[in-house]
């Protein structure tokens, strides 16, 4: 789940994660409405069950200064055979805050405002403004 690969620290740490978005999900269950796609609600459990992880615990990623980050963090998911773009990009993002790391994730997965808002609980027209000041933000992290 690409939520554990963004918040977590290693491998160990994605797989507890996913534990503890699995429990977060099995008891929610009982709340889910069938107002959202299950997908939707899904991926909102899991992002907020993901940044509570990250708040409370010291396992998980403190550090916005990539130099302090593990390689594996860094690169999120990446492939050493991908082009040295994509690995910026990844750096960037590390450094970036839970919730604008949540926004970047969904809007790279080609995520509609509409199922943004539903997952993030932020207006669309905020979504909208969000999105452009977190690619001048990334603008800005790899200029420098």
């Amino acid at each position: 789940m690409k939520v554990c690969r963004v918040y977590a620290y290693d491998t160990h740490d994605r797989k507890d994660l996913f534990q503890e978005i699995l429990i977060a999900a099995w008891q929610s269950y009982p709340k889910y409405k069938g107002d959202a796609k299950f997908r939707t609600w899904l991926y909102k459990v899991a992002i907020y069950t993901a940044i509570a992880g990250l708040r409370k615990s010291k396992s998980f990623i403190k550090s916005t200064d990539p130099n302090e980050l593990p390689q594996s963090t860094i690169t999120l998911s990446y492939d050493a055979s991908q082009d040295d773009q994509l690995s910026v990009l990844y750096k960037a993002i590390a450094q970036l805050n839970e919730i604008d790391k949540a926004i970047v994730m969904l809007y790279l997965e080609d995520k509609s405002y509409k199922e943004m808002e539903d997952i993030m609980g932020i207006n669309e027209a905020t979504l909208r403004v969000k999105v452009n000041r977190i690619k001048e933000k990334l603008k800005q992290i790899i200029k420098s």
